[in-house]
């Protein structure tokens, strides 16, 4: 890195960013953690997200992240439907990110990742289940829908519209 850049992330309050980084990060955010794959990509882990490439996943987008056998291996969540402050969620094919040198990535994905959750909770349906889960996101705090494999997408969805009903009704009390 060169002096200059190092020297104005210091002024400036922030973490500079490792060689070869190809994203721009937004003005308040922060450097938290770096490493790089074997091929040599930049996982970077920063309060607003994890980037890996030019791209930022939201700690909230998250669905799982876990740590084994030298890999990090993130399922980012795809809003499928969204009912007001419930979001139906999909999750995308796994990315495995093989880090040789994890340095503090695996630790802050799992903080930031369990960090967002407000609370959870499984419920049974007829064809299958759901996970939800409130987390909090720049919105705010939302309701996230996660149907388990093999449920019923319609049923999930029907679901997720009343209660999106229920909660903007205003309290009768």
């Amino acid at each position: 890195m060169r002096f200059t850049d190092r020297l104005t992330a210091v002024l400036l309050g922030r973490e500079p960013t490792p060689d070869g980084f190809t994203g721009t990060l937004e003005d308040e955010e922060r450097v938290l953690a770096d490493s790089r794959t074997r091929a040599g990509e930049v996982v970077l882990a920063t309060d607003r997200g994890l980037w890996v490439g030019d791209r930022r996943i939201a700690w909230h987008l998250v669905s799982k992240a876990t740590w084994a056998n030298g890999a990090l291996v993130v399922v980012e969540a795809v809003e499928s439907a969204r009912h007001g402050t419930v979001v139906v969620l999909a999750d995308a094919p796994p990315l495995r990110l093989p880090l040789p040198e994890p340095g503090k990535v695996p630790e802050t994905v799992h903080r930031r990742v369990t960090g967002v959750i407000h609370s959870r909770q499984h419920h049974d349906l007829p064809s299958g289940g759901a996970w939800f889960v409130q987390r909090r996101t720049p919105e705010g705090i939302l309701l996230h829908v996660r149907p388990d494999p093999g449920t019923d997408p319609d049923e999930v969805r029907v679901l997720a519209e009343g209660v999106g009903e229920k909660l903007q009704r205003p309290d009768p009390a």
